[in-house]
């Protein structure tokens, strides 16, 4: 049995190396083909290789690992989808499309996925199953719709779909980035100037105070022992927020944590409602999508509720799932949800009145659409007057620290 040093790549698109013991170069791809690794070298290993040695190539290429993109963006996933509507539609075969796609993106990640979902197709998996494979790149809504389109026939249809769902997610992030990109910038640069000036401004003024000998008011005390205080404990400072940061993202990974802050998320002032209006719109339009491409009720309340982007909501919806199942309408589990206002409710039981509760629940995602624009566009404007409250406390608070020694000095003079 010899040593093989083999490199490749993982199922999330994660570059491999290392060395297997096997008695010939096929026993060793088939090991890592049940490690679900796709092997792009596998030779006999060297000494150097087996006693993991590292050159200077070795260590470069792990150190751009740490800059490789692990997932594939939203873009990345339109093109994708309006490519596979493209030749769906044309009649080529799947197979043959993916493969195809698989070489022509330029996202490694994305290629990556696309060829082993061409190999698992090769092998007799069902689409949907070999999408479902790659959850950290197609979710369960994308699956679904998939999974749709193979039941039905209509695997363009499911693109098509797919292509109008990504584009108005895209449309909302922008849009978001956008309403923030203002008050972000202003607060990072106020930050900063807080930081220089009780580091760098503040202690040029204390040694001048301190030369003068005369009793300092109460403002200008409390700067100099600011600035003392970030003078002498920065690293403090820094290891808390960094320690602070790290656990808050860990605390918020947790279930728990992950439900609390999305609870919390909505309560806050401005912001809260419009996470509120973009959650319900993302829960009424992929709902109707996926009634009207005849996915069951409860199925597509399952799916929605896990591509809300807030847990709190998702577990309200999970909720609507009991009250079906228990016979109720789907106006009674809505209202009983509390999610909803009446105006919606309203157009949910006329839904189900006339039989075209996607048409309704189209409509309701318009609305939700129309008031998170409309509130994006005033999110700026109403964060300014807070923002201009905090530079103003911040500029009074220096002005007064400074100021007010030299006015009782000039009065002492007088």
């Amino acid at each position: 049995m010899a040593e093989f040093y083999y490199q490749g790549r993982d199922n999330e698109g994660t570059s491999v190396d290392g060395v297997l013991n096997g008695d010939s170069r096929s026993t060793v791809l088939a090991q890592l083909r049940r490690q679900n690794v796709i092997a792009t070298r596998v030779e006999l290993a060297t000494s150097q290789q087996k006693n993991g040695t590292m050159t200077l190539a070795k260590l470069w290429q792990r150190w751009l690992k740490l800059f490789q993109p692990t997932t594939v963006s939203i873009d990345e996933l339109i093109m994708f989808s309006r490519q596979m509507y493209a030749l769906a539609r044309s009649g080529i075969p799947i197979i043959r499309a993916i493969s195809g796609l698989a070489d022509a993106t330029r996202s490694p990640v994305l290629a990556f996925v696309l060829r082993d979902i061409t190999r698992n197709l090769t092998q007799g998996t069902t689409m949907s199953n070999a999408f479902r494979a790659h959850p950290a790149v197609f979710g369960e809504l994308f699956v679904s719709m998939i999974r749709m389109g193979e039941t039905t026939g209509r695997i363009d249809t499911a693109f098509k779909q797919l292509i109008d769902h990504l584009e108005l997610e895209k449309d909302t992030r922008k849009k978001i980035v956008a309403a923030t990109r203002y008050p972000m910038i202003v607060t990072i640069f106020i930050t900063l100037a807080l930081f220089i000036i009780n580091i760098f401004v503040v202690p040029q003024f204390a040694n001048i105070f301190s030369k003068l000998g005369a009793d300092l008011p109460a403002p200008t005390l409390l700067l100099i022992a600011t600035s003392d205080f970030m003078i002498a404990y920065w690293w403090a400072i820094l290891i808390v927020m960094a320690g602070s940061i790290v656990g808050f993202m860990r605390w918020k990974k947790t279930p728990a944590g992950h439900l609390t802050w999305d609870r919390i998320v909505l309560k806050v002032p401005i912001l809260g409602g419009i996470f509120e209006r973009m959650a319900l719109g993302r829960f009424a339009r992929p709902f109707a999508m996926m009634l009207e491409a005849g996915v069951p009720l409860l199925q597509a309340l399952s799916v929605t509720a896990r591509t809300v982007g807030n847990v709190h909501i998702g577990k309200g919806i999970d909720g609507m799932q009991n009250g079906i199942e228990r016979g109720e309408s789907l106006f009674v589990t809505a209202s009983q949800s509390g999610m909803f206002n009446p105006l919606i409710l309203q157009m949910i039981a006329v839904g189900e009145e006339t039989g075209n509760v996607s048409d309704l629940l189209v409509d309701i995602a318009d609305f939700y659409d129309q008031e998170v624009d409309y509130d994006l566009k005033r999110l700026a404007e109403s964060i300014e007057p807070l923002l201009l409250m905090f530079m103003g406390g911040m500029v009074l608070v220096l002005a007064l620290g400074v100021f007010l020694p030299m006015w009782e000095l000039g009065s002492a003079v007088s």
